[in-house]
């Protein structure tokens, strides 16, 4: 049995465990990439985002998702923060926001399941959505960009006991 299985194995089930989620903030010409997305019935807006998948960096992972959900090629550029939203649903999230720079767009990509379209906004219409925001991490993202929040990006690192 491998290390991450004894691990696993070992875990108490009864144990609460956040959501580990990743987003990113695409800004380009004075617009943020954003997804409108189907959740449960109800038409939202929020940055590409996802969760963390088993044996899966953070970075990795915030790459993937972009990609998955909007057909952007990105390279990311930052961190901008870790942020912990309790749904009103009483889910708990936590999500590592990374900065992130557009580098091409495959058009014919299909979207991820629940993906209405991938559009870009700016500040002033993000804000404006409200309600239709999926959390209030939405815009207080874009707001950290737009106020020149940068992290290293080894801020984050990843440690594996397997290939």
């Amino acid at each position: 049995m491998s290390l991450i299985s004894n691990a696993a194995a070992e875990l108490d089930e009864d144990v609460w465990r956040p959501h580990v989620t990743v987003a990113t903030v695409v800004p380009r010409d004075g617009r943020f990439l954003l997804v409108e997305e189907d959740v449960r019935g109800k038409v939202v807006l929020n940055q590409p985002a996802g969760h963390l998948e088993p044996d899966e960096s953070l970075h990795h992972a915030a790459v993937r998702e972009t990609f998955e959900e909007t057909g952007w090629k990105v390279a990311l550029t930052c961190l901008l923060g870790v942020q912990q939203w309790c749904s009103p649903s009483g889910r708990q999230f936590v999500r590592f926001t990374f900065g992130a720079e557009a580098l091409r767009h495959d058009p014919a990509h299909p979207l991820d399941h629940g993906i209405l379209r991938a559009l870009w906004l700016d500040r002033g219409e993000i804000a404006a959505a409200g309600e239709r925001l999926r959390s209030p991490m939405v815009l207080a993202s874009v707001d950290d960009w737009i106020d020149g929040r940068r992290l290293p990006l080894d801020a984050v690192r990843h440690f594996c006991a397997y290939p």
